[in-house]
């Protein structure tokens, strides 16, 4: 039987157990979810449901020092990063109520027989959203807020170890005004998620997690006829190609590396240098991890003990094929792992296909643009990728040929609360954010007036 639990993965005490959902609480879900859509789409404006969003936005922030301290013990993040993931769900909460009449206006089609056409966009029903524990309110933001301003409602199945977050949103949803109904926590095991994938009361599924995850939710979706929207894994290469700015470079990999202890799909985890700056690089970058301070809040721990099991055998398992360690020891204390620096990697190691989650980063040394790209593409993965270019048109031309979903130019988190995110490849299908995001699970109904 699943477990949700909090265990503080600084010192392993686990802190708080909740009772998984029974059969009838997962029915009940359903049945609730489904029948508040009939009225919530149909006789609620646009602007009415935006306006609770940017309700839900404030009680974020009001509530910010609660909403930090609880995904501090669940997951390990630093306090000031927890504040700085409550901030940013807040924008993009305020994002999705400030744009969504417009993001959701008609759009006329222009046709050959002139016929007066367009497109109306509409809820679909209940939409299913299983969650991961790495970004805790961040992720449900992105997916919940576009739904319900669309009309569609909401069944939330959050991490198992994230259950306080979990139902310090569900209050969130309903202070904020949203009805009964609207937005539903459900503490649901893998079977039962399975369960409700095939039930016909719900019309979508939005996932994000590994992807092997991904793997089953798609299969059971297709299976279903369910649209799927999937944000899965991540090996994000960072390019430096040309640059008056090394110092600059250096940081910017950093930040990416280090961003919620490594523990970030889109973070940068293949660090590709030029020769000519490789060593300056090289030798800036490590002692810029090097320098990184848990004590100071800098990082954290790994979100579990599995976490950090999975880690250290992944690095284990390269320097055993020859890859050296830079800066890092890989001797984890109580999931507190160092950040680390690897060199040598190479193509015949299971590592080079992998994608690492936690504070250790891969460096590489090429000799040509298209040696980076080429190394940019060797992975199953395709999420993000920066490119450090002077060049902006060169940048340009280089991020053309790399198989991703996102190419940020000249600096990397360059996400925003507007801003559509999602990859290709194995990290995933479909977008969040933006009006990308607000119309992956719309109805886009057609209207067509005769003469």
């Amino acid at each position: 039987m699943t477990t949700f639990a909090v265990t503080n993965p600084a010192t392993g005490e686990r802190l708080a157990e909740y009772p998984a959902a029974t059969d009838d609480q997962v029915e009940a879900a359903l049945a609730a979810a489904h029948s508040t859509y009939r009225t919530w789409s149909r006789t609620w404006s646009t602007g009415e449901r935006a306006a609770l969003a940017a309700r839900f936005a404030d009680l974020l922030e009001e509530r910010i020092d609660e909403l930090s301290a609880i995904i501090n013990r669940e997951m390990g993040k630093p306090l000031k990063q927890c504040a700085g993931e409550v901030h940013f769900a807040a924008s993009i909460a305020r994002a999705f109520s400030r744009n969504a009449e417009a993001w959701l206006a008609d759009e006329p089609i222009p046709t050959a027989d002139g016929l007066r056409s367009f497109f109306r966009f509409q809820g679909l029903g209940a939409i299913l959203g299983i969650m991961p524990w790495n970004y805790p309110y961040y992720q449900v933001a992105r997916f919940a807020v576009p739904n319900l301003i669309l009309g569609n409602t909401v069944v939330l199945r959050h991490a198992s170890q994230c259950p306080e977050s979990a139902l310090a949103l569900q209050q969130l949803f309903a202070d904020a005004g949203f009805p009964d109904g609207a937005y539903v926590n459900v503490f649901a095991s893998h079977e039962q998620i399975s369960t409700m994938i095939a039930d016909d009361r719900i019309q979508g599924v939005s996932l994000t997690g590994s992807e092997r995850a991904g793997a089953t939710v798609a299969a059971q979706a297709g299976q279903a006829l369910k649209k799927c929207v999937l944000e899965l894994g991540g090996s994000d290469a960072f390019l430096v190609l040309e640059t008056d700015d090394i110092d600059a470079a250096v940081q910017h990999a950093l930040v990416g590396r280090m961003d919620n202890t490594g523990q970030s799909c889109s973070g940068t985890k293949r660090i590709a240098v030029l020769d000519r700056y490789f060593d300056e690089f090289a030798a800036k970058f490590a002692a810029a991890i090097g320098s990184q301070s848990f004590a100071d809040g800098d990082y954290g721990p790994l979100s579990s003990e599995s976490a950090t099991r999975d880690l250290t055998s992944q690095v284990q398992g390269a320097l055993d094929a020859g890859a050296t360690l830079l800066v890092g020891n890989n001797e984890p204390q109580r999931n507190v792992y160092t950040p680390s620096v690897l060199t040598g990697v190479t193509p015949q190691m299971d590592l080079y296909q992998e994608e690492l989650f936690g504070p250790v980063a891969q460096l590489y040394r090429v000799s040509s643009d298209d040696e980076a790209i080429e190394l940019a593409n060797a992975t199953p993965f395709g999420l993000s990728a920066v490119v450090i270019c002077d060049d902006r048109e060169r940048a340009e031309r280089i991020g053309d040929r790399l198989d991703v979903g996102m190419v940020f130019i000249g600096a990397g988190m360059l996400g925003g609360p507007d801003v559509p995110f999602g990859g290709v490849k194995k990290s995933g299908y479909g977008r969040e954010i933006g009006k990308a995001g607000m119309l992956e699970f719309a109805n886009k109904k057609l209207f067509r007036f005769a003469d």
